[in-house]
């Protein structure tokens, strides 16, 4: 268990606030055949600083989750609190600057970026979305997001399709990070990447979540990677929590046989433990 970056001393006898929680949440489509929920009653929240594992086969509802923590899609019910606030309808001023303040690295690093788009126009995108003025700053400031991820000022200048899986991930990561939110939800960040290189990855991802205090949600069918990373669980069947708790205790003395599946199913992957970066 890593140690967590960015907690605030709550007052004597309150408990912390989440930065993040999701209420009930629940989302239905409409099918043919009739109504379909594929997520049903999910509730769960996130402290300042840690990193909280969603996991489960894929289907079980963990991005339909996320995309509905982020407001890219509307719940049928239930509420997401941001900083104790409810979080206003999508198409809201309010949720446009609350965008900036939460962001996702997608699973596929090579559909994630424009290929006609050199990488200095694809961090600087978030900028012009946001409308951050360009100041004299902004080339330091994508050399500056560039360092942080491994890569060098070269990269600039070059096109997506230059770049490995591994490189274009570690873009992706820049580019979420590029109006310092607080919130990273990581969708499956390293599934299509060789272990080695993910391990790579899962590793920038800590030592960046150390020096930014970062939060994250980070989704994933690989209970091995969940405990190396996550400081908490939180297991999805069906579109339903079936269980939830400290990563460790999780994995060492899961209560749901579901639980029990997904660690059998998925063995120790000692590269990562063993590319560790301290």
């Amino acid at each position: 268990m890593h140690e967590r970056i960015g907690d605030s001393a709550p007052l004597a006898g309150a408990a912390p606030l989440p930065l993040i929680e999701a209420r009930g949440l629940i989302k239905e489509y409409a099918r043919h055949n009739g109504v379909t929920r594929v997520a049903d009653d999910v509730s769960f929240a996130i402290q300042p600083g840690e990193t909280l594992g969603l996991v489960g086969e894929s289907g079980c509802g963990k991005t339909t989750v996320a995309r509905i923590l982020l407001r890219l899609i509307e719940p049928t019910a239930g509420v997401v609190l941001f900083e104790g606030q409810p979080l206003p309808p999508a198409s809201s001023a309010a949720m446009r600057a609350l965008r900036r303040r939460m962001q996702i690295v997608f699973q596929d690093p090579y559909a994630a970026l424009n290929p006609r788009m050199t990488v200095s126009q694809i961090l600087a995108e978030p900028f012009r979305i946001h409308r951050e003025p360009h100041a004299e700053g902004l080339s330091e400031r994508l050399r500056e997001l560039l360092r942080s991820v491994g890569l060098d000022d070269s990269a600039l200048s070059r096109y997506p399709h230059e770049f490995s899986g591994g490189q274009r991930q570690r873009i992706n990561i820049a580019r979420a990070l590029a109006l310092r939110p607080r919130l990273l939800v990581l969708d499956e960040p390293v599934s299509s990447l060789d272990v080695s290189v993910g391990a790579q990855v899962i590793n920038l991802l800590r030592d960046l979540q150390r020096t930014l205090g970062l939060t994250y949600l980070f989704i994933s069918h690989s209970m091995p990677l969940v405990r190396y990373l996550c400081d908490r669980v939180a297991v999805m069947q069906r579109g339903r929590l079936v269980e939830l708790g400290d990563c460790t205790q999780v994995c060492d003395a899961p209560r749901n046989p579901y639980t029990r599946q997904l660690i059998a199913a998925t063995p120790e992957l000692p590269s990562a433990a063993d590319s560790r970066t301290r």
